[in-house]
């Protein structure tokens, strides 16, 4: 999935527009990176495109430990890097650019292939709030 259809689909399930679309991306992939390995992050952004990637890639270092946290911090966190009112906006867009990451990882569920690798290292709060998000929006 190329950036602009990725943006367009994360700006139809927030119905905001893609600019917004495009910060509230980069909060969440900036938040999911930091949960992962840093083999993990890698391989899911060598499955993206170029722009995305950058998107998943800014602010890593190669030194960083995995930050284990639960559904509720994590969305405080992209709350906070986002600028959003409540963690009821931010709730929404982790579910919504979770999605539309599944999807573009050619997940249908949250549990095949590179999106099983994600799940598989996520705490139980956030793997409740992966898998939420690959229901129909």
């Amino acid at each position: 999935m190329d950036d602009k259809t990725f943006m367009r689909e994360v700006a139809s399930r927030l119905q905001c527009d893609e600019r917004r679309a495009e910060g509230l991306t980069f909060a969440v992939f900036q938040e999911l990176r930091e949960r992962l390995t840093p083999k993990e992050a890698a391989d899911v952004a060598a499955q993206l495109s170029k722009p995305l990637k950058t998107l998943w890639i800014s602010l890593d270092r190669p030194d960083r430990q995995v930050r284990r946290t639960e559904e509720a911090e994590f969305v405080r966190d992209v709350c906070r890097i986002a600028g959003l009112p409540d963690d009821v906006e931010a709730a929404r867009a982790v579910k919504a650019v979770f999605g539309v990451l599944q999807k573009a990882l050619g997940s249908a569920t949250g549990k095949e292939g590179e999106s099983w690798d994600i799940y598989s290292q996520l705490p139980k709060g956030l793997k409740d709030l992966w898998l939420a998000s690959a229901q129909k929006h």
